[in-house]
Parts: structure tokens; sequence; C-alpha cells
């Protein structure tokens, strides 16, 4: 980035800052609550008691047996009928509560089915999160970082409109429609600055289909050009854009805005250690959450079955070149590493590093986190290959330190006096079992 740029982030994050200071809570959430289940009533309707239809012509036979069964069914016994609807009400109640307790079972496995990424057990971390300094001190993981970094910006255009614009462009979009947006912007200014009286260069038809495709709706290139002093106006029932140096943002010229232009780039994420320190038994879990690989884990399934399927039918044809290719495609596929320290103790130290990060990036984290920073000594990976001076400079994926790996820590000097090897307050970081 430009000066100019890093100036404008520089005051930014420090009004930032003070609204944040300013600012409020979030208001109470409230409780969703659902219906309560509803009941059918208890009470059955009463019967009523059969009268047989009369007919004129009913024989002296017909009548008697009319009147037999009529005596029959005013004999009938209460005691059984009432025995009866208690049968159906006891019944009804127990389909009621078998009902309600399915509708609870159910719900219940709604709940538990949903994803839980930041307690997932069976996950050795929670995911890769962020650091962005110009925006907030706060740690997210990426996807919402680019939420708050494309909302930051937008809260910005009101001060800075132009500087800010062409933030927007490379943050808020594609890296294809950046390039081909900011290329036709480009020219668009440096024909102004070098043609000033060439009314041609002044106004753009907004119909024009190079515009339509790789400026117009690009985010951040209609703010960019407002900055630049053009402005929209109907020319003959079409709508140009028209350029006046009147219309150019306070404080800034065109030479500054393609400087600014040419110069953004994204804002750049750092990387969190997401440091844990880890019991022997919580550093069983190994399995990696899906932000540590470039698959996503539906593409990694089906990488992985199509590389059991290639190795089951080549098993005994396979070379060492095919074999060290076949191993170069599965570290391709990560973009993190997970290391542990294990410390004579017994505790682990865990952090996250990229992939193409040093080893002596390792060394450092584990030298920042002891009780005594000036100990000197040395990492031993567990099985693998010996680590010597030469290694420092190399990268994880170089070395094959990825996707997980455990170092052990070794001091060079005297043995170890203090109870722990690291500071007191990363020890509070053990997680309850």
């Amino acid at each position: 980035m430009s000066s100019k740029i890093k100036k404008f982030f520089s005051k930014k994050k420090e009004e930032a800052k003070f609204k944040l200071n300013l600012g409020g809570g979030l208001g109470q959430g409230r409780s969703l609550n659902s219906d309560s289940p509803s009941t059918s009533s208890d009470k059955r309707p009463q019967r009523d008691v059969y009268v047989p239809l009369k007919r004129d012509d009913m024989s002296r036979e017909a009548k008697a047996a009319a009147a037999a069964a009529l005596a029959r069914v005013q004999k009938k016994d209460s005691k059984e009928f009432n025995t009866s609807l208690a049968a159906i009400k006891a019944q009804a109640k127990r389909e009621l509560e078998a009902e309600q307790k399915i509708k609870d079972d159910l719900e219940k496995t709604k709940l538990e089915d949903k994803p839980e990424p930041s307690t997932n057990k069976n996950y050795s971390c929670d995911g890769v999160f962020f650091r962005c300094p110009l925006v907030s001190e706060e740690v997210l993981p990426r996807k919402e970082w680019k939420v708050k970094i494309k909302e930051f910006l937008y809260q910005q255009l009101e001060s800075e409109l132009g500087l800010t614009a062409c933030l927007i462009i490379y943050n808020c979009n594609t890296k294809e429609k950046v390039e081909g947006c900011v290329e036709t912007l480009t020219k668009y200014i440096e024909n102004i600055i070098n043609h000033p009286d060439d009314e041609k260069y002044l106004k753009i038809r907004m119909s024009n289909r190079i515009f339509s495709d790789k400026v117009r709706y690009i985010e951040g290139s209609m703010e960019f050009l407002k900055a630049a002093g053009f402005i929209e106006q109907d020319i003959d029932n079409e709508t140009f854009l028209i350029w006046s140096s009147d219309n150019i943002e306070n404080g800034l010229d065109l030479p500054t805005l393609l400087d600014g232009l040419k110069n953004a780039e994204p804002l750049q994420l750092e990387l969190d250690r997401n440091i844990q320190v880890l019991m022997p038994s919580q550093a069983r879990r190994v399995q990696l959450p899906p932000d540590f690989f470039r698959l996503s884990p539906e593409e990694l399934k089906r990488e992985q079955k199509l590389k059991t399927e290639a190795l089951e039918q080549a098993q005994v044809l396979k070379t060492k070149a095919m074999r060290e290719k076949e191993e170069q495609r599965i570290l391709n596929s990560y973009r993190y590493a997970l290391i542990r320290i294990k410390f004579p103790d017994g505790i682990y130290l865990q952090g996250t590093f990229h992939v193409h990060e040093k080893l002596n990036d390792i060394y450092e984290f584990v030298q920042s986190c002891l009780q005594d920073e000036s100990n000197e000594f040395s990492l031993i990976p567990i099985g693998g290959a010996k680590l010597v001076e030469e290694d420092l400079q190399k990268s994880l994926y170089d070395l094959r330190l990825i996707p997980t790996v455990v170092l052990l820590y070794h001091k060079s000097a005297e043995l170890q006096t203090e109870a722990h090897y690291i500071k007191e307050e990363l020890l509070l970081l053990i997680q309850n079992m």
C-alpha cells in the first residue's frame, strides 16, 4: 500500500477504537418458546340410546321383537359402559404421552445434529483464526473477517470516499473482477490526466459494454469514479458519467487517486496461533477441522477415495517417483499445520502455523511461551529425521512437518528446576476434562 493509504488506515484504526469505547453493548437476547403441544379433550360425547324407527305397517311379531331389543338395551349394565369409557380415556392419555415423547426426542435429536465446530470434541482444535489490526483486535475465522472488513470499509466511505473505494474494490470482489476493473479505471483516469482538454475522455457512456462488464457492477468502482469527479447526467435520453475537476473529492487529486488505485491491496489477515495447553489425554485428539485443508471435506473425501482405488490397482507397479508424487499431492491439500510441543512434564503446547512458515517461527513461538525465555533448547521430531541448524530457514512444508506433528522439547542446559516449563498464565489455558 502507498504511504497515504497506510496513513489513512492508521487514522481510521484510532477512530474505530474511539467509537468502540463509546459504543454500548448488545441488546439482550430473547428466547424462542415453542408452542405447547395440543391435547385432546378427555370428555367423550354421550351417545343417544337407539330408538327403533316407527313404521305404520309393522306387524305384531315385529313389534314384539323391537320391544325385546329395546328392553335389552335399556337393561344393559351401566358399569360395563363406564369401564369401557375409562379404558378409552386411559388409552388416549397413553397415546398422547407417547406422541409428546416422540416430539421431545425429535427436538433433542435436531439440537444434537446441529454443527458445533467450536465445541467439537473430535477435533484437535476449534479451527483456524486470524487477526486484522487495521480493523480491530478481534480474533475471528476468515469468513467472519470478510464480512467485518466489508462493513468497516463501507463505514469509512462518508469521510474518505476515494481511498476507501480503492480498498473496497480490492477486498469485496473476486481477483478476476478486480484486475479488469482496475485496468479500466486506470485508463479512464490516465486519459484525463494526459488529455485534459479532449472531451471524448471526459464522459463515459454507462451503456458501454466494457464499462458495464468491467466497472459498473464491481463494488467500490462507482464510489471511486464519484471521488474522481464523475457525476451521472442524462444527455439525449441516455445516461453518461460526466467528469469535472470541480467534482473531485476535497483534499484529493487525480494522481493521488490513481496512485491509491494502483497500490491498494486486500487487507492481510494475520494468522493467530490459537495457543492451547493440553494434558496428555487431551493430546490424543488428532483430527483436524476442515479449515486446515485447501479442499472442502466432500472434495477431500472424493479425492481420497480416488487415491485409494488407484493404490489398490497399481500397488505392485508403483515406483519411488510415483510414491513421492502422491505424497506431494497429499501435502499440497493442507494450508495450515498443527504443531504440538511435548515437554518433559507431560504438558503439550499447541499452536497453528501456515505450511510455508519457517522452523525458526516454531522456535520463536516456543521461546515466547517459556517461563525463562533465555533457556536454550532444541526440538526433536518423534520418529522423524533430526533437525539441524540449516533447517531453521526451511518451511514446514519442505521439512514435512505437516499437517500435524509432535516435537519433543529438550533443554540444552542443566535440568529444569521449575515446577513447569511454560508460563503460569498459559497453564490456565488447560481445558477441563
